[in-house]
């Protein structure tokens, strides 16, 4: 059986993290781990890995390839603990775990028909089995999934999904502007009461935290799935405002120094090039370092980030294939933009607004640009500053600021500069400037 095949498969994000379930909290990642069934040869082993444990499942990712594969901790019957003897000291430390598998020798989906002693090799140096067994043991007693299945059953049984026993018992249909808001009005008790009891005290309140992210999630896409057809401007304007409201309750499992040991600033990276990748959309594909501090802090809720973190985890953006990149300007400011952003066709917008009629009367100011490219001022001026650099533009400073011009020094011949040309952009430069005369 190939490599991986074996085991259920698992998504990625587009920086290489996994995907999490509903409720899923991630507690530890080791890098440098194999995947082997000792017991059963013909299942190739999986070799040099990150391994993540979460709360619902063991996760190995290959990370050149981008490929990842699970093992629900739903199916683990038991953890053996790492041998002692003076045998393992001179080889790679090794925690075992028994599976439930199909009679094939696949792993997952419930109990199976057979069982699967599964070997986890760390061989990275400062992988400590010990610590690893500890963290394995803790999440296999929490069982965090029997919670979340629990709650889905809650849910459905609130919904009324399933009511009654007998044909005798008939749900009644919500039809109607009354019964909708009945529903609604139904939906908003349960969050009250829900609210209600995580505010009770400082220990209710952590323990709701994740509900209230999952809930808040759920009301998020409720709203994005509701259709905008059929609401007003004012509707839409409350929709917009409580979508982002709930965006900014948090990221679910926020990554740690605690979850992530060695690799804290490359799982930080990871997760903030998918983090920023909305805001980077609102904001036209480009937004200053100190906002994503601010926003990413802000979503992590008590797991603050110090600057040095941040910038850090910026920096090895190189090192992994991330959609996004962290850039400085000349002038010493710090942006993170989209790969897929060129300056080229920033220039190409910045050359046509210069060659408007107004824009060859009063010229471009950095709030002109903003609005034309969809971006903050600040970030503006520093594109109309390399525009100037590359020979589109001229700058003209004033009490009133910066405004830039067109650059008509290149529709000049060096070889007779009093040559006066009846077409092109100073044709058109010269047709504008004698309007303003007039004027």
């Amino acid at each position: 059986m190939a490599a991986g095949a074996w085991l259920a498969p698992a998504a990625l994000t587009a920086s290489g993290r996994p995907v999490l379930l509903a409720g899923e909290v991630e507690r530890l990642f080791l890098s440098s781990v194999d995947l082997e069934a000792e017991e059963n040869p013909t299942l190739a082993p999986l070799r040099s890995g990150l391994l993540a444990l979460t709360s619902h499942r063991l996760l190995w990712i290959n990370e050149a390839s981008r490929s990842a594969y699970s093992v629900p901790l739903d199916t683990v019957i038991h953890a053996f603990p790492p041998k002692k003897s003076i045998k393992n000291m001179f080889a790679s430390p090794r925690v075992r775990i028994q599976v439930s598998a199909s009679q094939e020798g696949k792993v997952g989906g419930g109990r199976g028909a057979t069982s699967l002693v599964i070997t986890i090799v760390l061989r990275g140096g400062k992988n400590d089995p010990e610590s690893f067994y500890g963290r394995l043991w803790e999440v296999l007693k929490s069982r965090s999934w029997e919670v979340e299945e629990l709650k889905e059953k809650e849910n459905l049984q609130m919904q009324g999904l399933g009511a009654g026993e007998g044909p005798s018992r008939v749900r009644t249909a919500v039809v109607g502007v009354s019964g909708i808001l009945r529903k609604e009005q139904e939906m908003w008790e349960s969050t009250d009461k829900s609210l209600q009891e995580a505010f009770h005290d400082l220990n209710a309140l952590m323990s709701k935290a994740k509900e209230m992210v999952a809930l808040a999630e759920k009301m998020r896409q409720k709203l994005l799935s509701g259709s905008a057809a059929q609401a007003n401007d004012e509707e839409l304007g409350s929709k917009q405002e409580m979508q982002d409201w709930l965006l900014s309750v948090g990221i679910v499992s926020p990554v740690t120094k605690e979850s992530a040991g060695a690799l804290y600033h490359q799982q930080l990276c990871r997760q903030l090039a998918d983090f920023v990748k909305l805001p980077l959309e609102k904001a036209g594909g480009m937004i200053a370092l100190i906002d994503v501090y601010c926003l990413f802090n802000r979503a992590r809720g008590t797991e603050l980030i110090s600057p040095e973190d941040l910038l850090q985890a910026c920096a090895i953006w190189e090192k992994y294939e991330v959609p996004v990149m962290l850039r400085k300007f000349d002038s010493g400011v710090m942006v993170i933009q989209n790969k897929a952003q060129s300056d080229e066709e920033i220039f190409t917008k910045i050359a046509d607004l210069s060659q408007k009629p107004d824009s060859l009367k009063m010229g471009i100011s950095p709030s002109d640009a903003a609005l034309t490219l969809g971006i903050a001022p600040a970030l503006a001026k520093e594109h109309l500053l390399n525009a100037e650099g590359k020979g589109l533009l001229c700058r003209d400073v004033s009490p009133d600021g910066f405004r830039f011009y067109v650059n008509l020094f290149k529709e000049f011949d060096p070889n007779d500069i009093y040559l006066v040309k009846d077409e092109g952009l100073y044709k058109a430069w010269e047709s504008t400037a004698a309007t303003v005369v007039t004027s």
